[in-house]
C-alpha cells in the first residue's frame, strides 16, 4: 500500500507541475474533442500538464515554439524530483506527420528542419538531451544519465504530444542523435512508425577497436593520408615550441587544464585528434589545404593546420565543460574508440588516445557497463523494423556501424560515397536515394500513389529552404560523435 500510494502521489506531482519562473504556465485541458481542431496550437501545447512556453519565434509557413517540459529525474522513481527539459516544436499542421529529432546534445532554439522533416513536409519536435544545460537537474545525480532514462524522456514527450499530433511519427538524429534514436527504438519500439539514424556509431565491444585502424589505413588516397600523418607527427616532434604558443593562448584566454590534468596532456590530445577530425569534417578535396611537406613547413603552418582542424581550445576546462554529459556516457555506456599511430615513433606519443574518464571532473563517479551496447546491437540485428541507417564513406565514426540480421524487417543500411560525418539521404547514389526517400514517405503515411507504385519517383514533399534546411555538418570537438 505504501508503495502504491507513493507512486500515486508522484504521478499527482508530475501532472500538477507547471513551468519555472519567467515562463508562461500550462493552461487547463480543453473541454471537448470537437474544439481541438480550431483551438490555437499554442493553447493546445500549453494545455499539456507540465509544459511551459519560453518563447515563440516567427518563420514563414510555420510556428516555432521553444518550450520546457517537466520530467522526472528518475523515471523509475518519479517521486524523487523533477527537472525542466528544453524542447522545440516547428509546427506546420496537425494533419501532417511529425519528425522527432534530437542531436543527443543541446537543442537549437532557432527554427531548422531536419532532412526527414523536409522529405515528409511535416512538423518537427526537437528535444535537448538530459544533463546538457539548461536541461540538467540541480543537483545533478549523474547515475541518472543513461540511455534508458533518456529514451524515457523521449517516450514521455511523445505520449504528451501524440494527443495533438496524431498522425505518423518518425524519429531521427545524426551522430549521437542517431544513436539516441536507435536506443529510443530499442526501449520503446511501439512509439515510432520509422527511424532514420544518420552516422550513428555502434561500439559493441569497447576494447576491440581494430576497425578504426583499418579505416585510417585505407581512407581517401595515399597522398592525402601522407600529408595528414606528416603534419600530425611534426606537431609532436615540435611539441616544445608549439606548447609555448599553446601556453600563451591559454594565458590570453584564461584557459585552465584541471580536468585533463595538464597543458601537455591537452596538447597531445588535440594533436592526436587531427587526422580523425579531418576525415570527420572534411572531404578529399580539402587535402589541398594540408601542408604537403610537413618537415619543411613553418611552425605557423603546423600550428594553424592543427588548430583549424582540431582546435586547441577543445581540451581546456572551458572547452570540455559543455560536453561533460557526453564524456560521462562514453565512459559508462557508449564506449569510445582507441586507435594507434604507426606513422609516429613511440617516443613522441606520451599518452595515446585518452579515455573518457580523463575528460570528466574527478568528483563525478564513473563505472563502465559493457553490456549496454551489446544489448542494443543484438536488439537491432534481430528486431529492427522500419529503420534506416545512413553512413558516410569517409567518416571515421562509420568504421563500427549498425548491422542488420535475419530478424530485421523493412530496415536498411546505406553508405553515401565520399561523404563525411554530414552524410545524408541526399548524398546516396540515385537508386538508394530514391528508395530511402520512398520508405520514409511510406513510414510517415504520406507516400503519393505514384511513389507507392514506383519508388524511383520519390522526392521530398517540401521544397528546399536555404535557411531551414542548411545541412553543413557543424564542427565540434573532434573525438566526439
Amino acid at each position: 500500500m505504501r508503495t502504491a500510494l507513493r507512486w500515486l502521489l508522484a504521478l499527482a506531482v508530475l501532472i500538477g507541475t507547471v513551468g519555472t519562473a519567467g515562463t508562461a504556465t500550462a493552461a487547463q485541458p480543453e473541454a471537448t474533442e470537437n474544439s481541438t481542431a480550431t483551438t490555437d496550437i499554442e493553447k493546445r501545447l500549453l494545455s499539456i500538464p507540465g509544459m511551459s512556453l519560453v518563447e515563440e519565434k516567427p518563420y514563414p509557413g510555420y510556428r516555432f515554439f521553444v518550450l520546457e517540459y517537466t520530467q522526472p529525474i528518475d523515471h523509475r522513481r518519479p517521486y524523487r524530483g523533477t527537472f525542466q527539459q528544453r524542447l522545440t516544436v516547428l509546427h506546420k499542421d496537425v494533419d501532417r506527420p511529425t519528425v522527432f529529432h534530437t542531436s543527443g546534445y543541446h537543442v537549437s532554439t532557432n527554427p531548422s528542419r531536419r532532412e526527414p522533416t523536409q522529405i515528409v513536409d511535416g512538423n518537427q519536435v526537437s528535444m535537448e538531451y538530459r544533463f546538457f544545460t539548461p536541461s540538467r537537474p540541480d543537483p545533478a545525480d549523474w547515475s541518472k544519465l543513461d540511455i534508458w532514462q533518456a529514451a524515457s524522456d523521449q517516450h514521455r514527450i511523445f505520449k504528451a504530444l501524440k494527443k495533438i499530433y496524431d498522425r505518423n511519427w518518425i524519429s531521427t538524429g545524426g551522430s549521437k542523435g542517431g544513436m539516441t534514436a536507435t536506443y529510443y527504438e530499442r526501449f520503446y519500439p511501439r512509439d515510432m512508425d520509422g527511424v532514420v539514424a544518420y552516422v550513428a556509431p555502434n561500439d559493441v565491444w569497447n576494447k576491440e577497436d581494430s576497425a578504426y585502424d583499418r579505416f585510417f589505413a585505407t581512407v581517401g588516397t595515399k597522398e592525402c593520408r601522407d600529408r595528414l600523418n606528416g603534419v600530425q607527427r611534426e606537431a609532436l616532434v615540435r611539441r616544445a615550441p608549439l606548447k609555448e604558443r599553446y601556453r600563451a593562448l591559454a594565458a590570453d584566454n584564461g584557459y585552465t587544464f584541471d580536468t585533463v590534468g595538464s597543458l601537455d596532456r591537452a596538447y597531445e590530445a588535440v594533436v592526436l585528434d587531427y587526422v580523425w577530425g579531418f576525415w570527420q569534417y572534411s572531404t578529399l578535396k580539402d587535402c589541398a589545404d594540408i601542408p604537403a611537406d610537413a618537415k619543411n613547413a613553418t611552425d605557423d603552418e603546423i600550428w594553424n593546420s592543427v588548430n583549424t582542424i582540431s582546435g586547441f581550445s577543445f581540451y581546456t576546462d572551458q572547452g570540455l565543460a559543455p560536453y561533460t554529459p557526453y564524456y560521462y556516457q562514453a565512459g559508462t555506456q557508449l564506449g569510445a574508440p582507441t586507435i594507434h599511430f604507426p606513422h609516429i615513433e613511440k617516443k613522441y606519443v606520451r599518452y595515446g588516445y585518452q579515455p573518457p574518464r580523463n575528460f570528466v571532473p574527478r568528483d563525478v563517479e564513473m563505472r563502465f557497463q559493457p553490456w549496454a551496447m551489446w544489448d542494443v546491437d543484438r536488439w537491432v540485428r534481430h528486431n529492427a523494423r522500419h529503420m534506416l541507417f545512413v553512413y558516410g564513406e569517409n567518416d571515421p565514426w562509420g568504421a563500427e556501424p549498425f548491422r542488420l540480421g535475419r530478424g530485421a524487417r523493412d530496415s536498411y543500411v546505406f553508405t553515401a560515397p565520399g561523404m563525411n560525418h554530414g552524410a545524408d539521404v541526399a548524398g546516396l547514389v540515385p537508386e538508394e536515394k530514391a528508395f530511402a526517400t520512398a520508405r520514409i514517405l511510406e513510414w510517415a503515411g504520406v507516400a503519393p500513389a505514384k511513389v507507392q507504385a514506383d519508388p524511383s519517383a520519390a522526392r521530398p514533399l517540401a521544397r528546399f529552404d536555404v535557411k531551414l534546411d542548411k545541412r553543413d555538418v557543424q564542427r565540434e570537438p573532434a573525438l566526439r560523435p
